[in-house]
């Protein structure tokens, strides 16, 4: 079992900056793949970014891309989430995950999830 904490949100001005972090316990992160999901009041929960286990690859969604970036530390068993130029409609509760996949795009592709952060945006 692979138990995920997230820190880091918090409420933000519009073009301000949060790093999100994702530490991992109860094993090693090192052969999942990681990535983080986000879910807005009233939305279904969407992918925002994914990185493999060596953390050569990395994918991002459209709506973050240039914006967002994701990275990973595997010796500190610990996944980050870099935000930069927010926006309010960054505003969400936002998840991490982890999967014995090579990547994380879909719900379905995660073994396991995070209690969630949140993260407001204010105009």
């Amino acid at each position: 079992q692979v138990q995920l904490l997230e820190s880091g949100g918090g409420l933000v001005q519009a073009g301000g900056s949060l790093r999100l972090s994702c530490a991992a316990s109860g094993r090693t992160i090192s052969s999942y793949a990681m990535g983080w999901f986000r879910q807005a009041p009233g939305r279904e929960r969407e992918f925002v970014a994914d990185i493999n286990a060596s953390g050569g690859r990395t994918y991002v969604a459209d709506s973050v891309k240039g914006r967002f970036t994701i990275s990973r530390d595997n010796g500190k068993n610990t996944m980050y989430l870099e935000m930069n130029s927010l926006k309010p409609e960054d505003t969400a509760v936002y998840y991490c995950a982890a999967a014995s996949g090579f990547y994380i795009h879909v719900l379905s592709d995660v073994d396991y999830w995070g209690q969630g952060t949140q993260v407001t945006v204010s105009s």
